[in-house]
């Protein structure tokens, strides 16, 4: 069963077009991972799966309704978005930032509950932040202050999460930590997880199903070790690279050809990978 699908859609600015009638089906329980070289309107899908920007034609369907007849806020119950850039009012502390994602629960009749309480402290919980509930937000690493928006999207509690590059700016532990935040959400949770991610590899690792995006359509979608080869690559990137086996995971792994250091052969040179 799908948890989000598209039918015919078509999204643009002014007369532009960035995607072009495309069917799209999001599985439901599963991590879908968008890729596709720069500009080619991954993130503008996204946005229109949130129902943040307006197709010029076609349509978005959530759990089997046309989104664009559906009202704001049960949009806004089953569906959370976390955009690229996120800036946080200045002196704003990570508890008020995450109790910002119970709003879509609240109404004149339905005030703070203790269900929007254990659904914002679940949230501090699941994402480290505990201890840093009354830090504000403009005070935070990197990771920290990610993290913080990840758990305002969590305390939403919705069943599918869509995430535009959630590890963009982080290094590579931070981008782990997040992952595998965002992996068991998904195995404990039964989250539906969608990411526009531009690291490959990683996005091999922890997607169950990856679309990738090229020519304003959907190329090729499926389990990574199904669409991910040099023809792909090079059809979609314009990447001339061998795929391996990655020896952690046992996902498809990109090796690119460059201009840089080679290889020169013999035992002395190989660098052992320690356990």
């Amino acid at each position: 069963m799908d948890a989000l699908s598209t039918k015919g859609l078509t999204l643009g600015y002014g007369e532009a077009s960035i995607i072009s009638e495309l069917d799209l089906s999001i599985p439901k329980g599963e991590i879908t991972v968008l890729i596709g070289s720069n500009g080619c309107g991954k993130s503008t899908l996204l946005r229109s799966l949130a129902r943040l920007l307006k197709p010029q034609d076609g349509s978005v369907v959530l759990d089997g309704q046309a989104i664009a007849k559906m009202p704001t806020r049960k949009i806004a119950k089953q569906l959370a978005i976390l955009p690229q850039t996120s800036i946080a009012p200045e002196g704003l502390t990570v508890l008020q930032l995450v109790k910002q994602g119970r709003y879509p629960h609240q109404n004149w009749l339905q005030q703070w509950s203790e269900k929007d309480e254990q659904a914002v402290f679940g949230a501090l919980e699941a994402t480290n932040l505990t201890d840093f509930a009354e830090r504000k937000v403009d005070s935070l690493s990197g990771g920290q202050r990610q993290r913080a928006w990840i758990a305002m999207t969590l305390a939403q509690d919705t069943d599918i999460i869509l995430l535009d590059e959630p590890t963009t700016y982080l290094d590579l532990t931070h981008q782990i930590d997040i992952l595998d935040l965002l992996y068991d959400l998904n195995q404990t949770k039964n989250r539906t997880i969608v990411m526009v991610l531009h690291d490959l590899n990683l996005a091999c690792r922890y997607a169950d199903h990856i679309v990738a995006i090229h020519d304003k359509k959907v190329y090729k979608q499926g389990f990574p070790n199904d669409i991910i080869t040099p023809d792909l690559m090079r059809a979609v990137f314009g990447l001339q690279c061998q795929v391996a086996c990655d020896p952690v995971c046992g996902t498809p792994m990109c090796i690119p050809f460059s201009k840089g250091k080679h290889f020169k052969g013999g035992a002395n040179n190989v660098v052992p990978i320690s356990s």
